[in-house]
């Protein structure tokens, strides 16, 4: 699904990626490694141009389904592992990058973020404001989000 959005950006987002989780007590091990990850990554303004339209596409993955099938398949697993993001994202990111490419053949000239929470946007603020809620964490219904919208003005050199 696309929907038109009014991003909400608060750069203090890039600090979930520091937040503890089981098993990373000093958070995403792509923090400070990846290009697209903070602190390397852009902020959103430096990328878009937040005064044109922007677009969310979102990726609706049902993970209550697939957590059920993998239970079937693996009765022994505790509740944590059934989620791990190692069985579902590969198949979810397919799904957002079709949706992707079908958004870029109708929309041309957009720049598109694939993580824009590393830039600084607030998605779950973003898709509430547009009528979207998430689940958080998810149960049912996983969202995975870009953002599209034209690209910032060139700066110009002084």
């Amino acid at each position: 699904m696309v929907i038109q959005v009014d991003p909400v950006y608060e750069p203090s987002v890039r600090a979930v990626c520091v937040k503890a989780y089981p098993l990373h007590p000093h958070g995403c091990p792509n923090f400070g490694h990846k290009d697209t990850c903070p602190p390397k990554a852009p902020r959103l303004p430096e990328v878009f141009d937040l005064t044109q339209p922007c677009y969310a596409i979102v990726n609706p993955f049902d993970i209550g389904s697939h957590v059920a099938a993998m239970w079937l398949k693996h009765p022994e697993w505790s509740a944590r592992q059934l989620r791990c993001c190692l069985y579902w994202q590969p198949k979810a990111r397919k799904m957002l990058e079709m949706l992707i490419a079908k958004f870029v053949e109708e929309y041309p000239g957009h720049v598109i973020a694939r993580c824009p929470e590393a830039m600084g946007l607030n998605v779950t603020e973003t898709l509430r404001r547009a009528g979207v809620m998430m689940e958080w964490p998810p149960v049912n219904i996983a969202l995975q989000v870009a953002l599209a919208a034209r690209p910032a003005p060139a700066k110009e050199k002084p």
